[in-house]
């Protein structure tokens, strides 16, 4: 497998590397085309919610056009962001903030092969950006961002580990971001503050072959947010990312808001033990991992979600936004 592995990346490479002219065409058009969408949203004086900002050119779910909205009303903040779970960096939170806005940044990732991919593009001499091999949890991160000259202000951190986020993001203290994007689990519901237990070594798919075994749920990251001096300012409409403003900012984005909308996820990515698509819906994911243990915080105890019962408010159930 290993073998099959390595052929598989040598001939992936040398796919990019044939139609590098074409590719490079088609990056510098995604920016194009997420500058006019960019220019549109800063034109919106006040938005009903984040989701009126979405729009994706790199990201998976329409962050693109939320951090631009976010950047836009914080003209002072730091250029510089932090950004670790990215791959090889093609689907990413932070990479038009590179492009668009020329941030300085640091990437990181557990794979020695996404580094060295993101190393080989175009754009890691064209920017200021630096890619670190690290499998990050909570004892080494602190370390990692100073190591690279990222500790103090930083304008933007996004944390999408599919695990540990919550505790890592409670452990970093030599960063002082002024946004903050962090991947939740909608799997958990909306009702209690619930995070997997820290295990260093943690990865989702080993984990769980379900792959919905992971992260923290939104009121968990709320309740975290808050205790670090955050304000949450609402979610992606697809219920994947959470977005919270360091307090002594926030009035600048929450006087353009109607509410912080906070959604469920419709998203139906939960597998079998053989690892084929299940295409489950709302709280028939929940049942798959129903046994597995989860930290209570509120209760500073072990739980799972079968013992606690109704997850979901009424309106997430009805897979509808929640103001909060």
């Amino acid at each position: 497998m290993r073998f099959l592995s390595k052929i598989s990346q040598y001939l992936h490479r040398q796919f990019r590397h044939a139609n590098a002219p074409l590719l490079r065409t088609s990056e510098r058009q995604t920016v194009l085309q997420a500058l006019i969408a960019a220019k549109d949203n800063r034109r919106l004086q006040t938005l009903a919610g984040l989701y009126e900002a979405e729009f994706c050119a790199f990201s998976q779910w329409g962050e693109d056009g939320i951090i631009d909205w976010l950047v836009s009303r914080l003209p002072d903040i730091p250029r510089s962001f932090v950004e670790f779970g990215v791959e090889d960096y093609r689907e990413s939170n932070t990479r038009l903030l590179l492009q668009l806005h020329n941030w300085r940044g640091l990437v990181m990732d557990g794979s020695s092969a996404h580094i060295r991919d993101i190393q080989g593009q175009d754009i890691y001499w064209r920017h200021g950006l630096t890619a670190k091999c690290a499998f990050i949890d909570k004892d080494n991160i602190n370390d990692l961002l100073a190591e690279e000259g990222f500790g103090g202000q930083i304008g933007l951190l996004s944390v999408d580990i599919d695990g540990n986020d919550y505790w890592v993001w409670q452990a970093i203290t030599v960063a002082d971001p002024v946004i903050v994007v962090c991947e939740y689990n909608a799997v958990l519901g909306d009702r209690y503050a619930l995070t997997v237990p820290y295990q260093a070594d943690f990865q989702r798919t080993r984990a769980h072959h379900s792959n919905l075994y992971f992260g923290a749920s939104l009121p968990a990251l709320k309740s975290l947010a808050s205790s670090k001096g955050y304000t949450f300012v609402g979610t992606t409409s697809t219920g994947c990312n959470a977005f919270f403003v360091r307090n002594d900012m926030a009035a600048a984005i929450t006087s353009g808001l109607g509410a912080a909308w906070a959604f469920p996820s419709m998203v139906r990515e939960a597998r079998d033990a053989q690892g084929r698509l299940l295409f489950l819906n709302g709280e028939d994911r929940s049942c798959l991992i129903a046994d597995l243990p989860l930290v209570d915080l509120e209760r500073n105890e072990l739980t799972t979600l079968g013992q606690l019962g109704e997850l979901y408010s009424p309106e997430w159930k009805a897979s509808l936004k929640v103001s909060v």
